[in-house]
């Protein structure tokens, strides 16, 4: 049996984090490991007890999310909240970090960076993590263990399936295709 890899391993719960953002702006998740323990984790969404982006919509100031703290904070604070230490940690990130949490990172004291897609990657952060001395690596993740997009594909199945009924195709052929499309399905839903 061939096990999935240390950094597939935690990029994937990172996935699984942003699977619980509030921000309907971009679903983020962080977690941060030390001697290969998993000691924290985040996603972006409100303050505790907050008004959530998805109850209200974001509050935007100057091109960003106001409302939400951010999965690398989230996590961060977490430790900080228990008492767990991340110096000498390592944090892994759906999506490369803001210039803000880019600081937070350095200050806390995690020594590694690896994130799953790029977005605005701001070069001062990149120099910034180059003079703080923090590893950073993009690591995507490589097969998809939990599904992210089933809500899109399973709204592109039915719309396919409306077109298919409305193109005048057989009704026993689209129920059999329509049964075919639910069972490889239904492990995601």
């Amino acid at each position: 049996m061939n096990r999935i890899s240390w950094d597939q391993y935690y990029m994937a719960q990172s996935h699984l984090l942003a699977l619980r953002s509030t921000c309907t702006r971009l679903a983020v998740g962080a977690t941060i490991v030390r001697d290969k323990r998993i000691i924290a984790g985040g996603y972006n969404g409100a303050i505790s007890g907050g008004v959530h982006c998805i109850d209200e919509g974001c509050y935007v100031i100057d091109h960003h999310c106001v409302r939400t703290i951010h999965a690398e904070m989230n996590a961060i604070i977490q430790c900080a909240k228990f008492g767990v230490p991340t110096e000498g940690a390592e944090i892994y990130v759906t999506h490369f970090p803001c210039l803000q949490c880019c600081k937070g990172i350095i200050q806390s004291g995690i020594k590694a960076v690896y994130y799953a897609k790029d977005y605005k990657n701001h070069p001062y952060a990149i120099e910034l993590f180059t003079q703080a001395d923090i590893r950073v690596e993009q690591v995507e993740l490589q097969e998809m263990v939990i599904d992210t997009k089933n809500k899109e594909k399973l709204e592109l199945l039915d719309n396919l399936i409306g077109k298919l009924t409305e193109a005048g195709v057989e009704d026993e052929e689209v129920k059999e295709l329509y049964n075919r499309a639910n069972h490889l399905f239904k492990s995601y839903s």
